[in-house]
């Protein structure tokens, strides 16, 4: 965590341990995980050990340990993309982008996800890259997409 951030959370909060919680979301939505330079800083500002401040956030799903990638692929796997090739999808891309769900590409360029929805079952099967949804994708489409530029896309 660099200087300035850690200013910035000292001037909003009192450093004390009560504070955890919302100086990680703080130090998450600014940095986009927790680093284990991070949580040494926040360990030592709150006087609470490492380990504490891992057990709290490993609890809740919203922290995440690793730099995320540079674009979110979201493959749904809900009913309806499901049954129509939504696991074939994902398969696609962990083949061509040699990562599993849940993980980053070693270039850190793309990260992948399975997700139960993303609320378009009537596009399914549905992709979302970043913020944009492609609906009615298949096999196809995908591998044209990932030769097309989106892999090798460096912006």
């Amino acid at each position: 965590m660099n200087s300035e951030t850690f200013d910035d959370l000292k001037k909003l909060f009192k450093g004390e341990p009560a504070d955890l919680i919302p100086v990680l979301q703080k130090i998450q939505a600014e940095e986009g995980y927790l680093a284990p330079e991070s949580v040494r800083s926040v360990s030592r500002w709150l006087r609470m050990s490492e380990n504490e401040i891992y057990g709290v956030a490993t609890f809740f799903a919203q922290f995440r340990f690793t730099r995320p990638g540079e674009h979110v692929l979201k493959v749904c796997l809900g009913t309806a993309c499901h049954v129509r090739g939504g696991e074939q999808i994902l398969d696609v891309l962990k083949r061509r982008l040699e990562v599993d769900p849940g993980g980053v590409t070693a270039d850190g360029r793309f990260q992948l996800e399975r997700v139960a929805c993303l609320g378009c079952c009537a596009l399914a099967p549905v992709l979302s890259v970043d913020d944009k949804i492609y609906g009615q994708s298949s096999v196809l489409k995908i591998q044209e997409m990932l030769d097309g530029g989106l892999h090798h896309d460096r912006t």
